[in-house]
């Protein structure tokens, strides 16, 4: 017995079809990705930085949030540096094999 393709499959088959939509779904893909790397940012940041919550942030506290979000963006930044260079270096190992 076969299944109709998910609604998932069949979006994506049109998406290539239609290259406005399939710059849609791109552009919400990454929005979807921004909010999820805030979230997480937001989350770890506050479980390092905030000892009581209070009707304001001290400056102990806010040095601690400037400083974390920093690191995070920093590691971010260096993590994706790292994988696009090695997705790089794959692609070039790949042509050279193909040869």
């Amino acid at each position: 017995m076969t299944t109709a393709p998910s609604l998932t499959a069949r979006s994506l088959i049109g998406a290539t079809a239609d290259p406005q939509l399939q710059h849609f779904i791109e552009i919400e893909s990454q929005k979807q990705r921004f909010q999820q790397l805030v979230h997480q940012m937001t989350e770890v940041c506050w479980e390092k930085c905030m000892d009581k919550p209070g009707p304001k942030l001290d400056s102990r506290t806010e040095i601690c949030f400037v400083n974390c979000v920093e690191r995070f963006i920093d590691t971010s930044q260096f993590i994706l540096n790292r994988l696009e260079q090695t997705q790089r270096s794959k692609g070039s190992f790949s042509e050279t094999m193909s040869d």
